[in-house]
This record gives structure tokens, sequence and C-alpha cells, in this order.
């Protein structure tokens, strides 16, 4: 279970504890493996014992999985993508932010670790499918609004995947990766459009 994001009603003690605890994992990220990190080691460098880590977070999996959804919505704020409706220009945004954050999300890590990319992965995708069921539910699809969504989220998260493991060889910028391939992602929403 996922602690609720922040309200404007939060104790903002609440917040703040919060906050210092995804700081820690974050800086602990950067020193060692998703595997070698421990409920003790995020409290002490929190500065917050067992018992409130337990009372916001029933794991590390769980700490792991907010972290990545609060920075990942962040992102999408950022550019005000959760305001906005489907047009090509706010998927290439979009996409961009995929390939940006998925590349600083991975990176952060002190070694690789595949389950650390598998829950990114899992988180990043299905906020991608709801940001993107929201847009096509006010465009007319002749497909279901959920199974379009689905389908280009799987879409953009596999093309970020692909612009980061071949980036260090071509040195192709984020902007012109997408620019080359949002005509695949668009294709595949016009073609499920109704006409």
């Amino acid at each position: 279970m996922l602690p609720n994001p922040p309200t404007a009603k939060e104790d903002p003690r609440v917040t703040r504890t919060r906050t210092l605890m995804v700081e820690a994992f974050m800086a602990l990220l950067a020193e060692k493996n998703f595997q070698a990190l421990t409920v003790q080691a995020i409290t002490e460098r929190a500065g917050v014992n067992r018992a409130t880590f337990y009372s916001h977070f029933p794991d590390k999996y769980a700490l792991l999985n907010y972290s990545i959804r609060q920075a990942f919505m962040q992102e999408i704020g950022k550019r005000t993508l959760d305001a906005c409706h489907y047009s090509e220009a706010n998927l290439r945004v979009l996409m961009l932010v995929v390939c940006e954050f998925v590349s600083t999300a991975n990176g952060h890590c002190a070694t690789p670790d595949a389950q650390f990319e598998a829950l990114v992965e899992t988180q990043v995708k299905y906020q991608l499918q709801e940001l993107l069921q929201k847009w096509l539910e006010q465009v007319p699809l002749a497909v279901d609004p959920t199974t379009a969504a689905t389908a280009v989220s799987w879409a953009i998260y596999g093309l970020a995947m692909q612009w980061g493991r071949e980036r260090s060889k071509k040195k192709l910028s984020a902007e012109k990766f997408v620019d080359r391939t949002l005509p695949l992602v668009a294709a595949n929403l016009a073609v499920a459009q109704v006409a």
C-alpha cells in the first residue's frame, strides 16, 4: 500500500518526515544498489526511527514506488502535462520527459540493478497509462481508451529504454531520438482514432 500524495491539509510534519525518508533513500541508492539497502540504513540516514518509517511505508519497496511516482509526477507537473489534452506536441513532450526520467532514474543507482529497473518501469508505465488514458478519453477512438493508453505507454517506455541503451554509443540527444520515433507512436494513435 502506498501513501497518498501530499495534500494541502496534510500535517507539515508528516510531509517533512516523508521527504526526509525519500531524500535519505535516494542518497543511499547513489551509494549502494537497491538490494543492499535496508530500512535501518534509511531510517538512520533520515534521522527517524523504524516505527516512524513503518507508519509511512510497509517496506523499502513501497518507499521506492512512492519515490518514483512522486518524482515522475513532479516532472509531468513541471511541464503541466497533467493539465493538458492529447496533441502530437504534448505527446512529444511526454516522450522527452520519459526518456530523461528513465535515464536519470536508472543512472541514480550506484550499480545497475535489474530489480530496481523493473520497479521503475512498473511505476512509470502505470503513471503514463493513467495520464494517456485521461488524454484519450477526450478523443473519439475506435478502441477503448484504456487499451490505447496501455499500448502507447508501453511503446513510449520501450523507446525510452532503447534510447538509454543506445545513447552512449550513438550520442543521440533525447530530442533527436524523440523526433525520430514520435511518428511511430503518433501513427499508432492516429490508426486508433475514429475517422
